[in-house]
């Protein structure tokens, strides 16, 4: 690893964007909650926020 600590402090900012293709009849699915595994979006939440946790483990 390269010593980065005698560098000046910065403020930067990212911004990531995607795109998710799918059918109509899974839209619906997911936007009431009524998919057959349980809130779609909540599994996917949560498996954001362990991947950002898991990101020094990566780097």
């Amino acid at each position: 690893m390269v010593d980065v600590s005698g560098k000046d402090e910065t403020v930067r900012e990212a911004t990531a964007k995607g795109r998710v293709k799918m059918l109509a009849e899974t839209l619906a699915l997911i936007s009431t909650g009524s998919a057959p595994k349980g809130d779609v979006l909540a599994a996917a939440r949560l498996a954001g926020i362990m991947a950002a946790k898991k990101t020094s483990d990566l780097i």
